[in-house]
């Protein structure tokens, strides 16, 4: 049996932990071994960002037992399923014992638990690169359980479920999605059984609480190249029942400028440009999301070919009801609305001449996402014309040289009127209401548009001359 020993101790702060672990094992009696994750990213060399341990006893009781040796005060324990999470503040923790779970069809939470050995508890994992254990007694350190062949799969980077994936996939259905997540994640390929099995019940997603959903979604945008498990959501059907609106982007063609004429193509293309240039996962996301309304919006003019009229004030108003079905908290919801809706602005800047105006008023509107809204439109860039992406990004650099002016940036973060809202109300005999907000709005669009200066006495000026035909509304 293969010992991964030097393995370990080159993580100097799990192998600590892993060492104190086996020992309260041995002292109990117990069986102790580290599962899952933390195996597979030790043989592939990917950070450690958590350890699983598997125990073939109480794992509450162990992971209380554990905590105190850590110094830990408090584990959040789940006595039904035998597990606990150790809040360890050097690297999260968690234990469960060892067990084998059964389940009713309409739901993936398990109707009935039972506590098992080792190999038991391996058979029921997802993936077989997830099926490995390694021996933490003193005795057998180190000593790596591979009983469904996992290392041979993580050489092969090749996924496989450990039971027929028709079992896995209906015991828990997540773990669909968790297929494209770890395909993306690990650029590795679902084989074709697997693929098969996913295709034939992805509806049984819909049992799947919405919150496990996107939680999944999200962590597919952030690894390295999302478009591999985007494209496989969508290969597989998933997409039509986890986002059905970028599901109605595949096969849609738009007009030859673009490299992909396939919208959905092209969204892919412009996901991966945006996780190229940012690791922010929220930007990802508005990058997946930009053209959401062509789909809505796709008209054909007999000289241009298609057309995509007004998606971007439309596709904002669908992340409203995307935003709710998704669960999206209210800071993501705004932020994927205000970059949908800006999207195209930067992209016009670069096709027609730059004016001040044009610049400051997209500046104002952006606020403090104007850079997360330039590297969108540079991620949108997808263009087949090597000589119009060249020209594109160069016009970026001119617009971005005159964005660059860090007072003026600061500025138009904080811009308001200068002649705040308690003058307005003392100079034209108003009291708090809608008709102060318009006197101030009328202020700052004429400073947006270049009409007068960004200055107190230039706003107050203006708002004498308008101010009469405002109240008379």
């Amino acid at each position: 049996m293969a010992n991964i020993y030097h393995l370990i101790a080159e993580d100097s702060v799990g192998s600590k932990v892993l060492r104190i672990a086996g020992e309260l094992g041995a002292e109990r009696n117990h069986g102790v071994y580290v599962v899952g994750g933390y195996v597979r990213d030790l043989f592939l060399g990917r950070p450690l960002k958590e350890i699983d341990f598997m125990v073939v006893c109480d794992g509450v009781v162990f992971a209380e037992a554990l905590a105190k040796k850590l110094n830990v005060r408090k584990i959040v324990p789940f006595p039904k399923f035998s597990t606990a999470k150790i809040p360890y503040k050097i690297i999260p923790l968690e234990v469960a014992a060892a067990r084998t779970e059964f389940y009713d069809k309409d739901s993936r939470k398990p109707k009935e638990v039972v506590y098992t050995d080792l190999k038991g508890d391996l058979l029921r994992r997802d993936f077989t690169v997830n099926a490995l254990a390694v021996d933490l007694h003193p005795d057998r350190f180190g000593e790596l359980h591979d009983p469904h062949g996992g290392i041979a799969d993580l050489k092969a980077k090749i996924l496989k479920t450990p039971l027929d994936p028709d079992k896995t996939f209906n015991e828990d259905p997540l773990r669909m999605m968790r297929a494209a997540y770890f395909a993306s994640g690990l650029d590795f390929e679902i084989e074709k059984k697997s693929i098969e099995a996913i295709q034939k019940q992805a509806n049984r997603i819909n049992i799947v609480s919405q919150e496990r959903i996107t939680a999944e979604l999200l962590k597919i945008l952030a690894t390295d190249k999302p478009s591999v498990g985007l494209i496989m959501l969508q290969k597989t059907g998933l997409m039509k029942y986890v986002f059905p609106e970028i599901d109605k982007m595949y096969g849609m063609d738009q007009t030859k400028e673009w490299h992909h004429k396939d919208i959905f193509y092209h969204t892919m293309q412009v996901v991966d440009n945006a996780a190229q240039l940012s690791s922010k996962m929220e930007l990802r996301f508005a990058a997946l999301v930009h053209d959401i309304a062509k789909p809505n919006t796709r008209r054909v003019d007999k000289k241009k070919g298609y057309t995509f009229h007004g998606h971007d004030a439309v596709g904002e108003r669908i992340l409203n009801k995307v935003s709710k079905y998704l669960k999206l908290s209210n800071e993501l919801k705004s932020y994927l609305k205000k970059l949908t809706l800006l999207h195209l602005r930067p992209i016009a800047l670069v096709k027609k001449e730059v004016t001040d105006s044009a610049i400051r008023r997209v500046m104002f509107e952006a606020g403090d996402d104007l850079d997360d809204l330039m590297i969108l439109c540079r991620a949108d860039i997808t263009t087949r014309n090597p000589n119009k992406v060249k020209k594109y990004l160069n016009n970026f650099d001119i617009v971005e040289a005159k964005m660059s002016n860090v007072e003026e940036r600061d500025a138009m973060k904080a811009f308001q009127s200068p002649v705040r809202g308690k003058e307005i109300m003392e100079l034209c005999g108003l009291s708090e209401g809608k008709t102060v907000g318009k006197i101030k709005h009328a202020i700052e669009e004429a400073i947006l548009n270049g009409e007068i200066e960004n200055e107190y006495d230039a706003a107050k000026d203006y708002m004498i001359t308008i101010k009469d035909e405002i109240l008379k509304d």
